[in-house]
């Protein structure tokens, strides 16, 4: 069976991508979450992981990190995985690469941590842009292959890429289309995105270095999670 290993779900937007894509897909696979060490420290994935980072998939003798290289790896056993069409494919395979080496601006600034509600200090023109590409990236998909998931009625790859912006908008409420909001409420109320964010909000253990980078950035309204204070 495959074994796919994430971090700490209130943090780990890299790990829900390849989980909530096996989830929603029906893939059989077990889980192994390792916490996230300290900063500075040794990484708690060096020794399963060649690029000592989350997520890693075992398939038998086969390891392979990297939540892109995870997707492609499941696609060649699982079709569903992309969609069928081709052109239709090429589009979900384009904006799932977009968001992988993209959007700068939006992880260093609005870091996933699915148990907060925070108020920016501000909101730099660089920011707004990228939320602002990312709202036009869902549109045209919704438009272009008649929804409710980016590239048609199937849940694909291309939506688990967003999966974790799913939940920083949560977090941070940028300004957002209506059409792009209700996309990505719907993807909040997948029963796995339901069950990894009340998985994350359960956990009580503490990353310094994921808490202070939320703290820098804006006021904290609420914190969810288990015991808070």
């Amino acid at each position: 069976m495959l074994t796919l290993t994430i971090g700490n779900k209130n943090y780990s937007s890299w790990s829900l991508r390849p989980w909530v894509l096996l989830k929603q897909l029906g893939i059989p696979f077990e889980e192994r979450l390792v916490p996230f060490g300290s900063a500075g420290g040794v990484s708690p994935f060096a020794g399963f992981s060649p690029s000592g980072r989350v997520p890693c998939l075992v398939d038998g003798g086969s390891t392979i990190w990297d939540s892109l290289a995870i997707t492609e790896y499941l696609a060649e056993s699982h079709p569903q995985v992309w969609p069928q069409d081709k052109a239709t494919r090429a589009w979900a395979r384009c904006v799932a690469a977009e968001m992988h080496s993209g959007f700068s601006n939006i992880r260093n600034t609005c870091t996933m941590n699915c148990g907060i509600r925070v108020r920016l200090h501000a909101w730099p023109p660089a920011l707004l842009a990228e939320w602002q590409r990312l709202d036009a990236l869902w549109c045209e998909g919704l438009q272009r292959f008649g929804g409710p998931f980016l590239a048609g009625p199937q849940f694909t790859a291309a939506d688990a890429f967003f999966a974790p912006v799913a939940f920083r908008a949560q977090t941070y409420s940028p300004p957002l289309s209506n059409e792009a909001a209700a996309y990505l409420q719907r993807l909040r109320q997948l029963p796995p995105m339901a069950d990894w964010v009340a998985s994350a909000l359960r956990e009580t253990w503490r990353d310094a270095e994921h808490e202070q980078e939320a703290r820098a950035v804006g006021d904290w309204l609420e914190d969810l999670r288990a015991g808070a204070a």
